[in-house]
């Protein structure tokens, strides 16, 4: 056997492989519409959204907690600190994204 017939039968055998790979693709249910992407500014609302909340929440719960209508000091402390981090968190972007603008008005084109 020549290495020409070598080659045309793994050349066939790959080519047989690839359509039979293709079929399977192609009957495949493809979604009628693409799924939608959230934007910036909708996401930056949702997660400010949600900080506010939380601030709510662990004043909620304060206000409870020093009325003497609840008397789970666990579930306070973690509101409390849910609350802290998200903060923290939002005020660590808030920097990094003036941060960022300020190295942008540095630059020069």
């Amino acid at each position: 056997m020549s290495i020409q017939t070598v080659g045309l039968k793994a050349y066939n055998a790959a080519l047989k492989n690839f359509s039979a790979a293709q079929k399977q693709v192609n009957s495949l249910a493809l979604p009628a519409e693409a799924p939608k992407v959230n934007e910036f500014s909708d996401v930056l609302r949702d997660s400010l959204k949600k900080v506010n909340d939380l601030q709510a929440e662990r004043s909620r719960m304060i206000t409870s907690f020093a009325a003497g209508e609840n008397q789970n000091v666990h579930e306070l402390m973690i509101s409390l600190q849910k609350a802290s981090l998200a903060v923290n968190m939002t005020a660590a972007v808030r920097n990094k994204v003036i941060e960022a603008y300020r190295e942008l008005t540095r630059m020069q084109f």
